[in-house]
């Protein structure tokens, strides 16, 4: 299908940064042919009008728990470890399979109407998010999350099972051109040392990447020094997980001798603003990591936790808090930050080619914003306004590689009512909707 976007607005990669140029965007199949010239050949099966719009590229929300939007708004007010093992943990043994595909769909609703494109999802049913994914139409990069010991030199049953099913779920979504998969070990505090190194070594021999939460609390720090004398990234770096391309959650409470192992090894961190402030984690050291030249990318964490899958939230968070705790208005400017949001998550996943800029050649996946709003008025500065201005509601159409998956704020691929009423069954069956109002 030729798709082209006529005469609109565009946020499009120059010099490493970003500007915006008025043009006409030409899609054929997946990918973008076309951009301000129109491609020899190009049949035009539908057009979308540009005035008063802006397209940028989809936003990748480079780590979240897609599964846990059933527990948004439960679990609130709470320090971390009380937060995760006596609320959130309980709550998860109570799901069925099931629950975390309507979950799932739940969560890839709320992001799609927010621009976001491609996620980064650590989750603890196999074949749910997968198929809630091959569903809907979204993007995701899918990790099974990891947790277990060693039983002498033998990976214990618990984490061996959890990493067949890993690789069960692989091989089941191969199909699908929209997933990629990584091995997800939890964190240091549920992996022991020789599991952690068995499962880099795994992801090493597979030509995988990786997917942790590293350096979240000061409770975790706490406990790794305590039983192995060291920081939770020199923890991961010992077992080997930077040997592989990883990504790292949180990051939080780091040295200077974590980002310098950070930096070496090329290892992406991904900042989690809302979570970490939410759960009293306090602010990773983002500008540091930047300038020692780590890869910093953006993600939501899970609806238990933030309680938003808002990318555009996000990211005002990003280019705002860090200007106030390093106390200067340049850290962290509305381009670099939208470049967070967006290709520098691209890269993170290993998908720097195909998504994270509005590029000839790259996959069609796109937000359209309706600029005719109070939030994006005037336009004097619309990528400014995309970090500190808009909130997620100007977003009016969302293509995936080249498939529009909403039009005029309506979802194409799926049924909206459908996920709302069987979210509402799984709360009503796991007590989660008395009322407190």
């Amino acid at each position: 299908m030729g798709i082209v976007i006529k005469d609109i607005l565009a946020v499009l990669p120059e010099n490493g940064s970003d500007v915006v140029k008025e043009t006409s965007i030409y899609i054929e199949g997946e990918k973008i042919t076309g951009i301000g010239i129109q491609p020899d050949g190009f049949q035009e099966d539908k057009v979308i009008e540009g005035k008063d719009r802006l397209v940028i590229p989809g936003f990748i929300n480079a780590h979240t728990h897609s599964y846990m939007t059933t527990f948004r708004n439960v679990a609130d007010d709470l320090s971390f470890m009380d937060w995760l093992f006596g609320t959130i943990d309980p709550l998860e043994g109570k799901l069925v399979p099931e629950d975390a595909y309507w979950g799932a769909k739940l969560a890839i609703m709320e992001m799609m109407r927010c621009g976001t494109t491609t996620f980064s999802d650590m989750q603890m049913h196999i074949h749910q998010t997968t198929r809630a994914v091959k569903e809907t139409g979204m993007r995701a990069v899918i990790g099974r999350g990891l947790v277990g010991g060693m039983d002498g030199d033998k990976v214990n049953e618990a984490g061996m099972s959890r990493l067949n099913e890993a690789y069960e779920e692989m091989e089941d979504g191969k199909d699908c051109s929209r997933l990629n998969f990584r091995l997800a070990p939890h964190a240091p505090y549920t992996c022991d040392p020789g599991y952690l190194k068995y499962l880099a070594q795994e992801a090493k021999k597979k030509e995988l990447g990786i997917h942790i939460h590293l350096s979240e609390s000061v409770s975790e720090c706490e406990g790794t020094a305590k039983d192995y004398g060291c920081t939770p990234i020199e923890y991961a770096e010992k077992a080997g997980v930077f040997d592989v391309p990883c990504v790292a959650a949180h990051c939080v409470q780091v040295d200077d001798k974590d980002i310098e192992i950070l930096a070496r090894h090329g290892v992406s961190v991904v900042t989690n603003p809302a979570s970490n402030m939410k759960l009293g984690n306090g602010f990773a050291p983002i500008q540091k990591m930047m300038d020692a030249g780590v890869n910093v990318c953006l993600g939501t964490d899970g609806a238990a936790s933030n309680n938003s899958l808002n990318m555009f939230h996000e990211l005002s968070l990003l280019t705002l808090v860090h200007k106030g705790t390093g106390k200067t208005p340049q850290c962290i400017s509305a381009k670099e930050g939208f470049r967070i949001a967006t290709i520098n998550g691209a890269k993170a996943l290993g998908l720097e080619a195909e998504i994270g800029s509005i590029e000839v050649g790259k996959k069609a996946d796109l937000a359209i914003l309706n600029l005719n709003t109070p939030s994006m008025t005037p336009r004097n500065n619309l990528i400014a306004g995309l970090c500190y201005s808009a909130n997620g509601s100007e977003v009016e159409t969302v293509l995936i590689n080249g498939q529009i998956t909403m039009e005029n704020r309506k979802i194409l691929t799926f049924d909206e009512e459908e996920v709302y009423r069987e979210i509402g069954k799984i709360c009503t069956r796991l007590e989660l909707d008395k009322k407190t109002y």
